[in-house]
């Protein structure tokens, strides 16, 4: 099993309570499906990927919380934090027309309608209204590009690409 095969759906944060539960950042829509996935993969970007049984998924507050099989105290909760968590690739569903999963953007070249290489999709953040796409380009300068229909014209996963209406000099 290598990194490529999972796709991240988040990180975990501080944990919540004295049972093992921990705060989960979510790094996509729908996070309360994942619940139906019951193996998940913890681990760095780097890897090593461990795989780790989902025991509850909830909502608190304006939040989520997850519970794994083999956490089941503060002390292990806490030693989890700043993990990322991720489930193979095979077990997502797949997307409709235009979805995409955020790992299938990043690495992706950036080109702009004039034909520009403006870089290469570094990350993805998401905001209050629209994620935004990290470009860093191969100066090393950074753009942040709103995921909108507006800007984003074409996403071809199948040629690595995404066609933007973005200067090269904005």
């Amino acid at each position: 099993m290598s990194g490529s095969d999972i796709v991240v759906l988040g990180r975990l944060a501080d944990p919540y309570g004295i049972r093992g539960w921990i705060k989960l950042h979510p790094f996509g829509d729908d996070p309360l499906n994942w619940k139906t996935i019951p193996v998940w993969q913890i681990g760095r970007e780097d890897g090593p990927w461990r795989e780790i049984r989902l025991n509850g998924l909830k909502t608190h507050g304006d939040g989520l919380v997850v519970a794994f099989d083999d956490v089941t105290d503060r002390t292990a909760a806490e030693a989890m934090k700043g993990l990322l968590v991720g489930v193979m690739r095979e077990q997502l569903p797949a997307t409709g027309e235009n979805e995409y999963y955020w790992a299938d953007l990043i690495g992706l070249a950036v080109l702009n309608e004039a034909g520009d290489d403006l870089g290469i999709v570094a990350g993805l953040i998401e905001t209050g209204a629209n994620d935004v796409l990290r470009v860093v380009g191969k100066d090393g300068q950074e753009r942040l590009l709103p995921f909108v229909d507006a800007v984003v014209l074409a996403v071809d996963t199948a040629a690595r690409q995404i066609r933007v209406d973005w200067g090269s000099d904005w």
